[in-house]
């Protein structure tokens, strides 16, 4: 078996949280590589650390964190994300023409929609549809 398929079923096998325990999985298979080397080889795979392990993000796909959404009438609009990922999420909103959807205030886990009040359930229901798609 080659070191690309070895490393892959290696991830696929186990949860493998540090490059220090795959490099101790991969020696312990005769395969010896410096942490750069193992880096390197990883970033070709397309492995990445995704919610503390490593595995294999497929090209052009995107991970991405779970959004919940909540009514705060008459016409805001919370949604609530992990850390770091508000402002990125209400970036793509602003830039999303949804009719009725005026603004949105992030900050480091939450997003305020501001949304004509005739519009909030429309623009929940398109949102909630986006969100699901991705």
């Amino acid at each position: 078996m080659d070191l690309d398929s070895l490393i892959l079923q290696l991830l696929d096998g186990a949860p493998i949280t540090d490059q220090g325990d795959l490099q101790a999985r991969l020696k312990g298979q005769g395969h010896e590589l410096t942490q750069s080397t193992l880096s390197r080889r990883l970033k070709r795979l397309g492995v990445q650390k995704v919610q503390g392990r490593y595995r294999r993000v497929e090209p052009g796909s995107q991970v991405l964190p779970d959004v919940s959404i909540t009514e705060a009438p008459p016409n805001l609009l919370v949604l609530r994300t992990a850390p770091g990922f508000a402002q990125a999420l209400g970036l793509s909103l602003d830039g999303d023409p949804v009719p009725g959807l005026m603004g949105t205030l992030a900050g480091d886990d939450t997003v305020f929609v501001a949304v004509l009040p005739e519009r909030l359930a429309e623009v929940k229901a398109h949102l909630a549809r986006v969100l699901a798609a991705r």
